[in-house]
């Protein structure tokens, strides 16, 4: 990785991740809302495998829509982030798919994967490595109107 560039700051990351939950989390429930008919308008239990596999394709489809497009969820566009490429180009599928995988174990080993930034020399997490993409703060919000 040659000069890439400057990852964006660990609080200000989790803040756009924050964001991102929210409004993940209201697709899940509009989501789930959508299988309501297929189970006869009962709860659906939440232990159940194929629900818990629905949202995690939908919460993949989610972020990697986003990142393969702009680079931007809400999130991180109300922080001025943005999801770099390391390596020449935009950000691909694939890349995107190896992100998720890794920030999934990353996050939930007590935030690790997360915290692994603020020992490593370029201030990568583990899925920035593995992905080869990089969360960048941008020098204003590109999507803020001037006057």
């Amino acid at each position: 990785i040659d000069n890439p560039p400057k990852p964006a700051g660990l609080l200000r990351r989790l803040a756009a991740l924050f964001y991102d939950s929210l409004l993940l989390l209201a697709i899940w429930f509009i989501a789930t809302a959508i299988l309501l008919p297929l189970s006869g308008g009962e709860a659906i239990q939440a232990n159940n495998p194929l629900l818990s596999t629905y949202l995690l394709f939908l919460s993949f489809f989610f972020y990697g829509w986003f990142w393969t497009h702009c680079g931007q969820p809400l999130g991180m566009r109300s922080w001025p982030l943005q999801l770099a490429n390391l390596r020449p180009g935009p950000v691909t599928w694939l890349q995107a798919l190896l992100r998720f995988m890794v920030a999934l174990p990353a996050g939930l080993l007590l935030g690790l994967g997360y915290l692994w930034m603020l020992v490593d020399k370029q201030k990568l997490t583990w899925h920035d490595r593995y992905s080869e993409t990089c969360i960048v703060q941008l020098k204003e919000n590109p999507h803020k109107r001037k006057p």
